[in-house]
């Protein structure tokens, strides 16, 4: 019993009415339409539904996800130089190989619905994960395109001496169907990489104290990471839809290349930080643009 707005308004996304359910509150907590940057409290696969009902034929040109990492069952990781376990929140707990790999299906087989015929999809995520969710994209029929492998040249030291240091993250990138013609900025990635093909691994250093001015988030990644992503599958004006959007990256970076961003995030915590960056973010371009003029 979704209510919908009585006439659709001139932007890309109208405001969608939902109803509360039992795992979300399911409302929109930030927007901005003359920028284009919608901010969803809301369980992402209630909204894919809502989506997939009113847009049967897609309406994302692009989407980004970093979905949940199971690793709340007790591991250790290393923060400010000491050990900590890790437990990352509810939102990580690991149900067993078949539950995430039906979890990680469920997500993608709405987020391909919602796709426009020849959008694409990027994933990203560590070898707890990233396996399943290829590996789902197959069954779906979807046509993956690259699997980057995101470099990190400084990663936080492996405390037990048990393992290589991890140093690196998967992130896939799929069309819709074998079918799609996807956007490719071939020039722009060329020009970017000083005039030279650029290759499948990307070195980004972790946010920096700057990106975490307003917060922290478990699994942030860069914003030069995420608006390399846009600027090479999407153009100025895109739509681009973040299910898991933690802390808004995905959103900060969308604004900072001119394109427009729809996330959904259940987390509250994470609602609150992702406002303060969106806003700032906003006023940073809002500003630069009254200075170009």
């Amino acid at each position: 019993a979704m209510k919908y707005p009585e006439k659709e308004e001139n932007f890309s996304l109208p405001l969608m009415v939902m109803e509360s359910s039992e795992y979300s509150p399911n409302q929109c907590v930030f927007r901005n339409d003359e920028i284009g940057v919608w901010l969803y409290h809301a369980n992402c696969i209630e909204f894919m539904d809502m989506l997939i009902s009113r847009y049967p034929e897609g309406k994302f040109d692009m989407i980004f996800a970093d979905p949940p990492y199971f690793l709340s069952n007790g591991g250790i990781t290393c923060h400010a130089g000491k050990m900590v376990k890790v437990n990352k929140g509810q939102w990580d707990e690991s149900k067993g190989p078949e539950m995430n790999h039906e979890f990680n299906t469920a997500w993608l087989s709405r987020c391909q619905r919602i796709l426009k015929p020849d959008g694409t999809i990027w994933v990203s995520g560590t070898h707890h994960v990233i396996h399943s969710v290829g590996y789902a994209m197959q069954q779906l029929g979807m046509k993956i395109l690259n699997d980057i492998t995101w470099e990190k040249p400084n990663p936080p030291p492996n405390l037990s001496c048990r393992y290589f240091t991890h140093s690196t993250e998967a992130i896939i990138w799929s069309a819709k169907t074998e079918k799609s013609k996807h956007c490719f900025n071939y020039d722009k990635m060329r020009q970017i990489n000083k005039g030279k093909q650029m290759k499948t691994v990307w070195s980004f250093p972790a946010p920096n104290g700057e990106e975490k001015e307003f917060g922290k988030h478990p699994t942030q990644k860069p914003v030069a990471l995420l608006e390399r992503i846009i600027l090479a599958s999407t153009n100025e004006g895109d739509l681009i839809f973040d299910p898991f959007s933690g802390s808004s990256t995905t959103g900060i970076a969308v604004i900072n290349t001119h394109r427009k961003f729809v996330g959904t995030e259940l987390e509250s915590e994470f609602i609150n930080l992702s406002i303060a960056r969106l806003k700032h973010a906003i006023s940073i371009r809002q500003s630069s643009l009254k200075f170009a003029q």
